[in-house]
């Protein structure tokens, strides 16, 4: 399959995302890489969104909570090109109602070939790389034949 390359500038636009059990872990994170993390564009489902702001004061663009279709406006932006990064701190221990949307968001990230971290060892290897702090070329797949492909009714 080909690719095509996607420009991702030095301001990066970060989505943080974390289940109820996973809250408390996610917001000590961000709290340990705030002054790096208020340089980018942050992104979030809604409780954790308001969370942050409303426990660390910073502007964080709120969505709908995750069971409430927070996860899939996350993956549409993502398939847009809206978001360059994914910090999900997902509770693998605790079954939700809303698993098809958890797998839905982390698989739209993997088409679109963005970074994930899914929990704080991941998430501090991301944005301790070189790589975030300046542009990068992010080589993603060129689905332009899948998207020409003749469709035929039974």
């Amino acid at each position: 399959m080909e690719t095509r390359v996607v420009k991702m500038g030095r301001r990066k636009r970060i989505a943080l995302v974390a289940h109820d059990h996973r809250k408390a872990d996610l917001l000590d994170w961000v709290r340990f890489n705030r002054g790096l993390l208020e340089e980018h564009e942050l992104w979030a489902t809604g409780t954790t969104g308001l969370l942050l702001r409303e426990e660390l004061g910073l502007e964080v663009n709120v969505l709908q909570s995750g069971p409430l279709g927070g996860d899939q406006q996350l993956g549409a932006r993502i398939a847009e090109g809206q978001i360059d990064f994914l910090i999900f701190f997902w509770d693998p221990l605790e079954s939700l109602p809303h698993d098809p949307d958890v797998k839905a968001l982390l698989r739209i990230a993997v088409v679109w070939n963005i970074p994930v971290a899914c929990n704080r060892a991941s998430a501090d290897f991301i944005i301790s790389s070189p790589l975030f702090r300046e542009e990068y070329e992010r080589l993603v797949p060129d689905y332009s034949d899948y998207q020409k492909r003749p469709i035929t009714l039974r």
